[in-house]
């Protein structure tokens, strides 16, 4: 069941990268942010709301809120738990909603394909796991295919070395890494629902500050925000392929390696969006990387499976 829901969480990840790309089209990057938070904050309401007042609503079903811990102490530390995974979420958010929006879809999805590598790499670096052959083969194409995207790049004049929004698709992808094995370790001792209704309310207080302070006083220097109807469906899509993703984790027989690898698969659809919806270029040699790397995926899959 775990990985049925790994593959719903990638089909929605997609239409959800689709989605951020049109809402940032000539628009404010934080303020997008921002309203995707606040969205995410009142679809999980109900389910605060019942942690709130004690109501219980929800009690034993996938919905139910409560962390594991019965103590005081415990919810006290399970709440800074999710916040430090909004942290970790919204950095890499942060940077990646900017590299989005002046970088071609086509691009930037294979990009964030590699991070199943980074997370097998952190694995095998803070667990002590050991990579087989196959494993190993997966990475040395990820790499390989990272160089031909580079290639790719500069036929639209974007120098992956140079290019300060190639490095903000980058630091998200790290720092999403480290989310995927920071959430591997709270699914551990945390209810799904808990997770992921408190973690959009951490964000989007977190958002209101940031945007209060660094947007909103130079708001009439930069991109002005304008309303898309695609900003609410970025909230919609990623509410739906966080909680199945959530979901899977908590599943005691998961592996965050697996999920992460088919969350990743999310970059076809965003690949074909890309292509059918933005009319993006240079579409064989991208074709080329996206095959490489889920080429890379294969091997890794196969080699956690053995």
């Amino acid at each position: 069941m775990w990985l049925i829901l790994a593959f719903v969480s990638a089909t929605f990840l997609g239409f959800y990268d689709t989605s951020k790309k049109a809402s940032l089209k000539n628009n404010a990057v934080l303020p997008v942010l921002l309203l995707n938070t606040i969205f995410s904050t009142i679809i999980f309401s109900p389910f605060l709301l019942d942690y709130i007042l004690g109501t219980e609503w929800f009690a034993g079903t996938p919905f139910d809120t409560a962390p594991y811990s019965a103590s005081c102490d415990g919810r006290v530390h399970s709440h800074l738990l999710v916040v430090l995974k909004a942290l970790i979420v919204l950095s890499s958010w942060i940077m990646g909603y900017f590299g989005l929006k002046h970088l071609p879809l086509t691009l930037v999805g294979p990009i964030n394909a590699t991070r199943p590598v980074l997370v097998l790499l952190g694995a095998m670096l803070i667990f002590g796991e050991h990579l087989n052959a196959y494993q190993w083969t997966g990475v040395l194409l990820a790499i390989l295919s990272t160089y031909l995207m580079s290639r790719a790049g500069k036929k639209e004049n974007i120098d992956f070395k140079s290019n300060r929004w190639i490095w903000c698709v980058a630091g998200a992808t790290v720092m999403g890494a480290v989310s995927g094995l920071y959430d591997k370790y709270i699914m551990k001792s945390l209810n799904p629902m808990f997770v992921q209704s408190w973690f959009n309310f951490y964000q989007m207080l977190i958002m209101l500050a940031v945007c209060g302070l660094l947007w909103y006083p130079k708001r009439k220097q930069g991109t002005p925000f304008h309303w898309s109807w695609a900003i609410p469906l970025i909230s919609i899509f990623i509410c739906i392929g966080d909680f199945a993703y959530f979901t899977s984790l908590n599943d005691p027989d998961s592996m965050i390696s697996v999920v992460s690898l088919v969350r990743r698969s999310s970059v076809i659809i965003s690949f074909v969006c890309g292509a059918v919806i933005f009319k993006e270029r240079n579409l064989r040699a991208k074709a080329l990387d996206l095959v490489l790397i889920l080429l890379g995926m294969a091997f890794i899959w196969i080699g956690t499976a053995n």
